[in-house]
This record gives C-alpha cells, sequence and structure tokens, in this order.
C-alpha cells in the first residue's frame, strides 16, 4: 500500500514518460521477423515488455537488452521460427498473449500460450482463434472457454481470406496484420463488429516503417500481399500517451502545468486526444517541439465524452471527475469490460468508496462532483486503476493505493516520476 500526499501549489513541472507499451511489443514482434538486426531505442522496459521478450527468446530469436539505455537489439529469423514447439508464459498482457497466438502459427510443432488469472478468465481470445481456423491453423483454448491456455499445432501459414469479430479487441486484428507478410498466400481480412481503431494505426505504422503494407479500405478490409519482408532497422520509441495522461490530468485538478516531454499531436496513438477533452474541461493546452503542456483552469468543466477511441484514458478522466463543477458522463467503453478488469464495474465501485455519486451503465458511467471519502483505493491487478486513482491523492488527504506495484505493466516508476511533480 502506499498513501499518496496532496499537492499544496500549483504544479509546475516537466515530465519525461517510457516509451509506448503499444509501440514497443509490436517492434519486438516485427523486429523478430526481419532478416537481420534491429535496434528499438526509447523502448519501454516493464512486465509487458519482458513477456513478450522472454517469449521470443523461446521462440528462438536473439534479443540483447540494455535497460539503462532502454534499448533492444532484436536479432531477427525471417519469419522463420527455428524451435519446434515451445511453453509459453504471457502473465496478465493482452497484446503478448494475442500476437504470439498468431505468431507461433508460422512455425512448425506444438505452441501452448499460458498467463495469469485474469487472462485465463477474464480477457477472451476465441475470435481471434476462429479467424485463425478459417485460414487453415489448428488453434484452440485447452479448456474449451474462450480463454487461455491456447494449443496452437502450427504447420507454417499458408493464409487467404478470414472474417474477424473485433467487438471485444482490436489486438485480434493487430496480431493477424502482423503475421500476415509471412502467409504463403497473403491474407485478406474482413472485419466485423465496432472497435475502436487508434491502435490499428499503431500496428499499421509499425509494420510501414519496417517495409511491409497492407491495403485498408475503411477498417473494415484488409489485404496483405505476400512476398512481403520486414526489413531490419534503428526504430525510436516514442512516449506512452496512455501514461502521459495521469500527468496532464494531475495539472488539470491543481490548476498547475505540467509538460510532457518528446510526445506530439502528430502521434498514431489515439490516447494523446485525452489533452483535447482536457480543453474541453477549461484547461490550456500548448504543443511545440518540446512537447505537450496543459495548464489547469481554477475550475475543472463537467463533459459528456463518447470515449471509445480513447478508452484507456477513461480511467484517468473519472479519477478527476469528482473535482468538475458539473457531472462527466463517459460512454462507449463497454468493451472495457474485457480488459485487465471489468474497467467500468471497477471505476464505479472505487468511486463510491469515495463517496463520489455514479450511476453505472452498461457502457459507461454519469459521475457527480462531490467532496471526497478519504479511502484505500482496490486496484484489481489494473495498473490503470493504480495509476488513475492516485490522481485523487494530489487533492485529497487519506488516499491510499492497494497493490501499486500493478504498475510494473506499463510503467515501473510511475510512483517516482509522480514524486517529481512535488
Amino acid at each position: 500500500m502506499i498513501e499518496i500526499q496532496p499537492i499544496s501549489k500549483p504544479l509546475d513541472a516537466t515530465i519525461t514518460v517510457p516509451g509506448s507499451k503499444s509501440y514497443t511489443n509490436r517492434a519486438l514482434l516485427v523486429a523478430a521477423m526481419a532478416s537481420g538486426a534491429s535496434m528499438l531505442t526509447g523502448a519501454l522496459f516493464s512486465d509487458d515488455t519482458r513477456y513478450m521478450s522472454a517469449s521470443l527468446r523461446k521462440l528462438g530469436v536473439k534479443i540483447d537488452a540494455d535497460e539503462k539505455r532502454a534499448t533492444f537489439v532484436v536479432h531477427g529469423n525471417g519469419g522463420e521460427i527455428p524451435v519446434p514447439g515451445a511453453e509459453l508464459y504471457i502473465g496478465n498482457s493482452g497484446t503478448t498473449s494475442r500476437s504470439l497466438t498468431a505468431y507461433v502459427s508460422l512455425g512448425h510443432g506444438r505452441f501452448v500460450i499460458d498467463g495469469d488469472e485474469p487472462m485465463r478468465h477474464g480477457r477472451p481470445i476465441a475470435d481471434l482463434l476462429d479467424a485463425l481456423r478459417q485460414i487453415g491453423v489448428s488453434a484452440r483454448t485447452q479448456f474449451g472457454n474462450g480463454h487461455l491456455p491456447v494449443i496452437i499445432e502450427a504447420d507454417g501459414l499458408t493464409g487467404g481470406k478470414t472474417r474477424l469479430d473485433v467487438s471485444k479487441s482490436s489486438q485480434f486484428l493487430t496480431a493477424l496484420l502482423l503475421i500476415a507478410p509471412y502467409a504463403k498466400s497473403g491474407m485478406e481480412i474482413e472485419v466485423i463488429g465496432d472497435r475502436e481503431m487508434p491502435y490499428i494505426n499503431i500496428t499499421l505504422a509499425v509494420m510501414a516503417a519496417f517495409g511491409a503494407h497492407a491495403t485498408n479500405n475503411g477498417y473494415k478490409h484488409f489485404r496483405i500481399e505476400s512476398g512481403q519482408q520486414y526489413q531490419p532497422r534503428v526504430y525510436n520509441i516514442e512516449p506512452d500517451a496512455s501514461n502521459a495522461s495521469y500527468f496532464f490530468a494531475a495539472a488539470a485538478i491543481t490548476g498547475g502545468r505540467v509538460t510532457v516531454k518528446h510526445l506530439n499531436m502528430d502521434s498514431a496513438q489515439g490516447d494523446v486526444q485525452f489533452v483535447r477533452l482536457l480543453e474541453k474541461m477549461g484547461c490550456q493546452v500548448a504543443v511545440s517541439d518540446a512537447g505537450i503542456t496543459v495548464i489547469g483552469p481554477e475550475q475543472l468543466k463537467g463533459i459528456d465524452v463518447d470515449m471509445r477511441t480513447i478508452s484507456d484514458t477513461s480511467l484517468t478522466l473519472a479519477a478527476i471527475a469528482p473535482f468538475a463543477d458539473s457531472k462527466v458522463s463517459i460512454r462507449n467503453i463497454e468493451h472495457t469490460r474485457w480488459q485487465e478488469t471489468d474497467r467500468i464495474h471497477a471505476m464505479v465501485t472505487e468511486l463510491r468508496k469515495l463517496g463520489v455519486p455514479v450511476v453505472e451503465h452498461r457502457d459507461g458511467l454519469e459521475i457527480s462532483p462531490a467532496p471526497i471519502t478519504p479511502t484505500a483505493i482496490d486496484t484489481y491487478e489494473d495498473h490503470r486503476m493504480a495509476m488513475a486513482f492516485s490522481l485523487v491523492g494530489l487533492k485529497t488527504n487519506g488516499i491510499r493505493i492497494n497493490d501499486p506495484e500493478c504498475v510494473s505493466k506499463t510503467f515501473p516508476d510511475y510512483f517516482q516520476v509522480l514524486r517529481e511533480l512535488y
């Protein structure tokens, strides 16, 4: 448990956040498929990226890691998986589990992917397995329940046409896109279901940076030609926009100024748009070569917002919503019920413990302003619950965060960096 100390004066801080988890894990896998050595700079070292790199090593990929310099050197195998099978453990990493499930279909042998209890019960994978089976991959869950463990009996990837339901996660589509250049017949993916697609822009950007391209027809149909090869290169990972949101929100609720370095509004990370929501709530936003700066107002305004495309930051908004002058409504995030935890229900539960009036909907929540009751916040093994609700403690005494170590999933040094605000 950690207790957050309130900040007694407006902030004026410049912060550096680690590299993007989304970019790092995609780049690790793409570099593993390239022919030759790639260097990833500015990379994130966290639970999720360690599970990805450790799994790739078990699959025969040589990876040299230098955490102090935030670099990985990945010696790619040209789309080959040289080991005749493996048992992989991915912790609580959704991106790792989905991407590796598709990746091992390039191999020859029996591959088992397993993870922590939340992955075994809360985070679905059946729709990805269904799409893989349509293109000839032997793919099943061990217990037939649509969750890990997954068993892939691989014999190379022929490819072809498949239909994929992305309503529960766009990570399924990412997984198919990343391996598609190495399918013998290429791949055509028909997308069904409604889901936010900013993360697919990240996937396409990483693929293109390493020399492979997909034809995208309105995010409903993708075609990837066969015969493409990822090319080794030096690739810089940009800061994580989702993790930057906590520091922008800190400025918003304290009336202070926070700059996050090396982040810009041109990023393919959808969560960078969180600052535009803060603008609507009364904040000032400035973008420069140095990064993005948010200056908080004397009083935050309420807002009614569709957060489908930036749902990871819905927790950040929920945590600062009680300090607005009127109701904050967050809509269209039903898919977050199948993430690290049921995030809608978790937000509602913890806000009510804080004495905040909340109405829970199937796809979101309505939060009314209220004085805060000191309490200990449960985090549900969810890094974003811990980071988001720590913000409440910047304004109110007596806010304690249970299991703060869960931030190691994407931002191991979060609480140390948070102290830089003081």
